[in-house]
């Protein structure tokens, strides 16, 4: 699996926006895996709370990357929904997404997003989408290797 966290790390790396936030990569099984951002200041709204719109790309960005998984590299989200459940404070988000189901031009995922402060976890938002393959279908890219499009 280092090979594949490697190969996943990098895709993440190679996304401007992923690195202007400091999301990392945590964890990648064979289904599943986990982004992590630390949360500061800049990514607040008026009242204190981390901005939906930072939980919600951590969501698509993860629900993406379980796609990947098993779809392989070339995917892009074709949907997805989110609920809020709980403002997240401080502390750490963590995005972990795992693949419901997958054909092979499409796959459905999962995402519960939690903030982590200290050894306390709480759930504050879940999502789940549509991850669509991309490409005319003759490229023969290894499956569960994220890269940069």
């Amino acid at each position: 699996m280092t090979d594949l966290l490697d190969r996943a790390r990098g895709a993440l790396h190679a996304q401007p926006f992923s690195m202007l936030l400091g999301t990392e990569l945590m964890y990648v099984g064979a289904n599943e895996l986990t982004l992590c951002l630390p949360i500061r200041d800049d990514l607040r709204q008026q009242h204190g709370f981390v901005h939906g719109g930072v939980i919600s790309y951590l969501a698509d960005n993860a629900l993406t990357f379980a796609g990947a998984l098993a779809l392989g590299p070339r995917v892009i989200t074709g949907e997805y929904k989110i609920n809020y459940l709980r403002p997240a404070v401080n502390g750490v988000l963590m995005a972990r997404a795992e693949v419901v189901y997958a054909g092979r031009h499409q796959a459905t995922c999962q995402c519960s997003v939690y903030v982590t402060d200290g050894d306390r976890e709480r759930l504050v938002a879940v999502a789940q989408g549509t991850i669509n393959r991309i490409g005319d279908g003759t490229d023969n890219h290894h499956h569960g290797e994220p890269q940069a499009e």
